[in-house]
């Protein structure tokens, strides 16, 4: 009988967590290309932790496959706090962001 998959369970081999950080990377040392956003993105997190204040505005911005979304947990992660995603499609109006971040 096959075992049933948990998604809660740790199960993955070392190579499985190595494949997924390369995928999803979680740290900007992790992070390969876009190496000039991703320095001033460090200064950035850095300053604020230093700081020990909450990011300015961070927009990030182009066609898929860039990095985007995982520049975004990169930063939440390297701050830790939350991050909640959304896509522009699901804006209506203005007040639909309000709506999703409180």
């Amino acid at each position: 009988m096959e075992k049933e998959f948990n998604v809660r369970e740790d199960s993955f081999s070392a190579t499985d967590r190595e494949y997924e950080k390369k995928l999803r990377p979680v740290e900007f040392a992790e992070f390969s290309g876009q190496q000039k956003i991703v320095k001033n993105l460090k200064v950035f997190v850095e300053a604020a932790m230093m700081r020990k204040e909450a990011l300015d505005h961070v927009l990030l911005h182009g066609p898929p496959g860039l990095g985007k979304t995982t520049l975004a947990n990169i930063i939440a992660h390297e701050l830790a706090v939350n991050l909640k995603i959304t896509s522009g499609p699901v804006l209506d109006k203005p007040g639909d962001l309000a709506g999703l971040l409180t």
